[in-house]
């Protein structure tokens, strides 16, 4: 492995996180909150170090596969580790490992956390903890591979190491244009919400906190009941709209701006995604009237809401949908897992992957009846190749291995299996809140604090797409036999 690049790589991207810190600094200052100091340590921590390791010598100038794998998993452990300075030293959190927790929360754009009363913190911790959504969504290191060319250094492995979904794509023939085109238009997104919630009567503080939330997909509030706390059916329908936007692939907006409107009409994913938001949005809202509900209208909003929050793990709630019927918390449950499109800032399996294991249904069942059949399975005109179907059959089986084991270890706390599953669920797919003991009015904060690491962990994993920490971990890996 090349050491020296890693160490290079993180240590620039070090310096990156003490330059997104410096906004809360600021607010810190402004407000004269209890967090100037710990953001200061932490900017100092942060830059100080990055600098010292971006000095490193005597390395190649080319990120190979194992050390693109390496770069990513140090990357955002460390970036979480220096993120949660700030939290632990301004007693916003009551342990280090809660404070690890909130940030990995944070940067992973899942949204669970330890903190009950989030009224009470400081300005800027508040300000740290969305803004966290907004890096990690599109990825601190896609953000960190458009400015490796200043280094001299090529990014793909990075790229395509952090990138979510079986497939990374490129935009732009340079994975460094590719990076600046996917920041742009997060850019863009970012600012329209921005001005709309703006129009809706938000303060500028507030529009931009549920913008990182959203954009990002991550959900943090700075209110301790969520998007209930705003009775605006305005506020509620902007911001489901912007969830699903951003839940939809970038690429696709890059090709609206190309005028490839073919391109995107056809895309297999894309007709899914929305079709699933649409059914399953009617599916509730038809549940709720019969139920709970009297207006037809309010209950479209909501399960509109809701859908887009979970499918999108963006983890944002208006209502207790813990207390709707059983038929509606079991959508709830199969959206979470379905999740976003690839290359989307969205969580959860990905709808990508759904979408090719029902054409390998559909093909398997076609072949019952024509066994000598050659049967190329195919996305928007595109075939797609084995080692993809291979990688996405490969990745359920892992998922559903992290899965089992992780509820039974999680059910150890002495919670019922719909808790230690849905707390699972909430992590690995990176949406944050959950059903029973994590529903969407409680938190993560009686957990013990192993437990928590392991939420960390899995975090981490459904972040990262779990191959991209387990493959670092395995031992042909570091004797170079990969």
């Amino acid at each position: 492995m090349n050491f020296g690049i890693v160490i290079r790589v993180v240590g620039f991207l070090l310096m990156v996180e003490a330059a997104f810190m410096f906004p809360s600094l600021l607010i810190a200052i402004y407000t004269d909150g209890e967090d100037k100091i710990p953001f200061l340590i932490a900017i100092l921590i942060s830059a100080g170090l990055g600098f010292i390791l971006s000095r490193k010598e005597n390395y190649k100038n080319q990120i190979g596969a194992k050390d693109g794998l390496a770069i990513v998993s140090l990357g955002w452990v460390m970036a979480s580790i220096i993120g949660a300075i700030p939290l632990y030293l301004s007693d916003s959190t009551p342990t280090y490992i809660d404070a690890f927790f909130e940030i990995v929360s944070g940067l992973t754009t899942t949204g669970a956390t330890v903190i009950s009363d989030v009224e009470s913190l400081p300005q800027g911790v508040i300000f740290w903890r969305s803004l966290t959504h907004w890096i990690g969504g599109m990825g601190i290191l896609v953000f960190t591979v458009a400015l490796l060319p200043a280094l001299g250094i090529g990014g793909f492995q990075i790229y395509k190491a952090e990138s979510p979904g079986p497939v990374a794509g490129k935009i732009a023939p340079r994975i460094k244009d590719t990076a600046k085109i996917l920041y742009k238009t997060y850019t863009i997104i970012t600012l329209c919400l921005v001005i709309l919630l703006l129009i809706g009567k938000m303060s500028l503080f507030e529009s931009l906190i549920y913008t990182f939330g959203t954009v990002g997909t991550g959900g943090y509030s700075n209110k301790n009941n969520s998007l209930a706390f705003y009775d605006s059916s305005y506020i509620h329908w902007v911001i489901g709209i912007f969830m699903v936007l951003s839940g939809i692939n970038f690429s696709l907006y890059y090709s609206l701006y190309k005028k490839r409107f073919k391109e995107v009409f056809k895309d297999g994913e894309l007709r899914l995604y929305l079709g699933m938001i649409f059914g399953a949005t009617l599916a509730i809202a038809i549940n709720l009237l019969l139920t709970s509900y009297s207006d037809f209208g309010v209950a479209i909003r909501d399960s509109f809401f809701q859908v887009s929050s979970l499918m999108t793990s963006t983890g944002f709630s208006t209502v207790d949908f813990d207390l709707w019927p059983n038929f509606s918390k079991g959508i709830l449950l199969l959206v979470m897992f379905i999740g976003g499109s690839a290359g989307s800032t969205a969580g959860g399996t990905k709808v990508i992957r759904i979408l090719v294991m029902l054409k390998l249904i559909k093909r398997e069942i076609t072949k019952i009846f024509h066994p000598r059949a050659v049967i190329s399975l195919k996305d928007n005109d595109k075939v797609i190749s084995d080692d993809t179907v291979i990688n996405i059959s490969s990745y359920f089986a892992l998922y559903f291995l992290i899965f089992i084991i992780s509820t039974l270890l999680v059910s150890l706390e002495g919670i019922d299996l719909i808790s230690a599953g849905s707390s699972v669920l909430a992590t690995l797919n990176n949406v944050g809140p959950g059903l029973g003991f994590v529903g969407p009015t409680r938190t993560f904060g009686e957990f013990h604090q192993i437990t928590k690491l392991l939420f960390s962990v899995l975090m981490l994993l459904g972040r990262l797409e779990l191959f991209t920490i387990i493959a670092l971990f395995a031992p042909k890996h570091w004797r170079g036999e990969l």
